[in-house]
């Protein structure tokens, strides 16, 4: 009998970091689409990685050293989109600024007190997600980088 833990893994995405200027690693949670093949549906929302999101299927190699897949490559673009957030007004709540862009549509997942990763997916108009985003930047509220913005979110 396969149960709903046989159906996931974890894959290792090593990258280098523009925003840190190092060698970074993160692990992902996938579900496996054809393990045969490699494949692999991205099941949270990345961190730091950059270039992918959730809900990508991806390519990954099970690799000796490291003794876990390894990610290699972006097979299918799910359409989904990946903004990291940087908390710049410490005075601000995090929880408070997500629940503006869960209004939105927008899923994310905090790291910590002054970070947090969000989704806009591939069926959220980006356009008033983006002017919210650079309005709160030009306040120095947040800073934000796209990581991964799908064709469909760019204008």
């Amino acid at each position: 009998m396969t149960t709903q833990e046989d159906s996931y893994v974890r894959l290792l995405f090593r990258f280098h970091s523009n925003i840190f200027d190092k060698e970074m690693v993160e692990t992902m949670w996938a579900i496996i689409v054809d393990e045969d093949n490699g494949l692999y549906k991205l099941d949270n929302i990345p961190y730091y990685a950059p270039l992918v999101a959730s809900d990508d299927i991806v390519f990954a190699e099970y690799d000796e050293q490291e003794e876990m897949l390894i990610y290699r490559r972006t097979e299918v673009c799910s359409g989904n989109s990946t903004i990291q957030v940087v908390l710049m007004d410490k005075t601000q709540d995090p929880d408070s600024i997500r629940v503006i862009f869960d209004r939105l549509g927008c899923i994310s997942e905090r790291v910590n007190e002054e970070y947090f990763s969000m989704q806009i997916p591939m069926t959220v108009n980006y356009r008033p997600v983006k002017q919210k985003l650079d309005e709160m930047e030009s306040k120095e509220i947040i800073g934000y980088a796209e990581s991964c913005l799908s064709d469909d979110h760019k204008y």
